[in-house]
């Protein structure tokens, strides 16, 4: 499938000369890249945004938070 893809002259000149120097091509590059966001697994985006957050608030819980552990470990029930 061929798609179109809207970026700036200078952008694209400086990214087929890194895929150049690479011993590839952009339109590869772009390709290997859709493929890899394609593949990642929910586990692995989850732990993504798990990381971002954590860097984000600095380790630390939002204000007035109180782990509860009973909450934590509680299992859902299943309806049938």
């Amino acid at each position: 499938m061929n798609i179109t893809l809207s970026a700036d002259e200078e952008l694209v000149k400086k990214a087929r000369e890194y895929a150049a120097r690479q011993g590839t091509s952009l339109n590869r590059m772009i390709r290997e890249y859709m493929e890899q966001l394609a593949s990642i697994s929910d586990t692995d985006r989850i732990a993504e945004e798990f990381a971002m957050l954590a860097k984000q608030e600095g380790g630390a819980s939002p204000e007035g938070f109180v782990f509860d552990r009973e909450a934590a470990h509680k299992r859902k029930t299943v309806v049938s």
